[in-house]
């Protein structure tokens, strides 16, 4: 069986800058890559303009692809009244629903939505959300790439963690490996980070493998802030092997400038042992 392929991109901010060769560049990409489904993990706008949503929504359906998208924070409006009477009015309009299921024979994945109105950068996960994440991966077929998407990262890039991630995100990971996510997807920080859980999380027994990846963003990054990145992942996966293409923008093309490689088998036998 050929490798199942997710792409990964988050951060749009559709409305601050409009750039086609970017957006060219993506779908001449895709055209190539042509994957099972395109996640986008949130921030589709910059300030939750209407017009801004639908520019967002061209760009993703152009694309030709299954789509699931989950809000993110500057999915909402930015004051209220209207920011806790109509959260996620505009998003909803366009998309339907905030927490999208996608499944296939060979391939399952769960939107969660962690934007709060009450919170401005940080997000949240409850845990109905997580019981509910746990159902639908539960009604994975056999063998199948089990993924959940939200908007705020669970781990991040150490050379920048000024914006807030999941409250308690230990807790909210360790739950989603539990409950059989193979993948955990997010956005936020404008950075790219991936890694394997049990690289940073230690425990008596054997822990379960997972990969935890944050895509940087395809919106252009803001010159005053140090560090941002552009980009996006293409995941690929097989019955023994994750694989994770990072690309980024080098002003005239998308550049893959990383491959990172992670056992998937390693990750059922743990969940045998424990």
């Amino acid at each position: 069986m050929p490798p199942i392929r997710v792409l990964h991109v988050s951060d749009l901010h559709a409305g601050a800058r409009e750039e086609p060769e970017v957006e060219s560049a993506i779908r001449a990409l895709v055209a190539e890559a042509e994957p099972d489904l395109v996640v986008a993990s949130g921030d589709l706008t910059h300030r939750n303009g209407r017009s801004e949503h639908e520019s967002a929504a061209v760009l993703l359906r152009s694309l030709g692809r299954p789509l699931l998208v989950v809000p993110g924070n500057h999915d909402m409006p930015m004051l209220p009244p209207a920011r806790f009477a109509r959260t996620f009015a505009e998003f909803e309009r366009v998309w339907g629903e905030t927490e999208p299921v996608y499944r296939s024979e060979a391939l399952v994945a769960c939107g969660l939505n962690s934007a709060r109105p009450w919170l401005y950068q940080e997000g949240a996960v409850t845990r109905a959300q997580l019981g509910r994440a746990a159902s639908v991966l539960a009604g994975a077929p056999a063998g199948a790439l089990r993924i959940v998407v939200v908007h705020h990262h669970l781990v991040s890039a150490p050379w920048r963690t000024a914006k807030l991630p999941v409250l308690r995100r230990g807790r909210v990971l360790a739950a989603l490996v539990e409950a059989g996510a193979d993948l955990v997807l997010s956005g936020h920080v404008h950075q790219s980070s991936v890694v394997e859980r049990r690289e940073f999380e230690a425990a008596a027994g054997p822990l379960r493998a997972a990969v935890v990846a944050t895509a940087p963003g395809i919106g252009r990054p803001r010159a005053w802030r140090k560090g941002e990145a552009r980009g996006f992942h293409l995941h690929e996966a097989d019955e023994r092997t994750l694989r994770v293409l990072t690309y980024a923008w080098r002003g005239d093309g998308w550049t893959r400038v990383a491959d990172r490689r992670f056992s998937r088998d390693s990750g059922r036998q743990a969940a045998k042992e424990a």
